[in-house]
């Protein structure tokens, strides 16, 4: 055997060994590696429902409350109030539009016998506003027709702002519970991003946010009162015009009974 042969017979089993070193190694490897991957998804299939699932955090009107600060309190006092006075003034307005249909028969009758301490006694024992409005017409009776039509027209002016005592309420109520609303925003975001401020390099995400929460509590707070309160006076108000046609309607009817030429 020469000696490039010899060489070759020696170097070759060394390299077959090396091969079989490096493969066996890279299977190690392989093997490992599947070892790690498999590990890693395990661990994320276990950990990824957890991680998922939301952290729902139930919030009462209480909790909302307390978290909007002292703002809170004026605001529940317009609210107190406003709905006191729409219940009050709507059971007034209901009494009020009450109507008796044989109320103008009976004046007609009492104005064509003469008897006119029957009519204004019938007007006192009606007490309804339109039954003031024709017992000041019937202690007018003799005198100009535009005399008797102003001191009616007046009693009904007086009639009508009484229904209306408390709408003034009403309509401040519903301009100014957003306002107080939104100055607890303002106040609300000026100490969030104080805290923000102050809290340096530990300052995150949820000091801003907490404070922002706490801000927009008077907002929707304030929005509620005020809308409310303004729902409450537009219907209020639409009633008391149905009160004021029926008003206007009994006194014209009053007026062509004087009108009426005698029998």
């Amino acid at each position: 055997m020469s000696i490039p042969n010899m060489i070759l017979a020696q170097v070759t089993p060394a390299d077959t060994m090396i091969q079989q070193a490096a493969d066996t190694l890279q299977q190690a490897m392989d093997s490992a590696a599947q070892v790690v991957t498999d590990s890693v998804a395990a661990v994320a299939a276990a950990t990824a429902p957890a991680a998922a699932e939301p952290v729902v955090k139930e919030l009462s009107v209480w909790d909302l409350t307390m978290a909007g600060g002292w703002l809170m309190i004026p605001l529940a006092i317009l609210a107190i109030v406003s709905i006191y006075i729409f219940f009050e003034r709507l059971f007034a307005i209901n009494r009020a539009n009450r109507q008796d249909n044989s109320f103008m028969d009976r004046i007609k009758e009492y104005i064509h016998r003469g008897e006119v301490d029957q009519a204004l006694t019938l007007c006192h024992d009606t007490n309804t506003p339109y039954s003031r409005m024709i017992e000041k017409g019937v202690t007018r009776i003799g005198r100009p027709m535009n005399d008797v039509l102003v001191s009616i027209e007046n009693v009904g002016n007086m009639e009508i702002a009484k229904l209306e005592k408390g709408f003034n309420w009403l309509a401040t109520t519903a301009a100014g519970a957003p306002m107080i609303g939104f100055l607890g925003t303002v106040t609300g975001m000026v100490q969030a991003f104080f805290q923000l401020a102050s809290a340096g390099n530990n300052s995150n995400v949820t000091i801003l946010a907490s404070g922002i929460y706490q801000a927009l509590v008077t907002t929707v707070a304030g929005l509620i009162v005020g809308i409310v309160a303004l729902f409450a006076y537009n219907y209020l108000t639409s009633r008391v015009n149905k009160v004021m046609n029926k008003l206007e309607g009994k006194t014209m009817e009053f007026m062509d009974l004087l009108n009426e030429p005698a029998k």
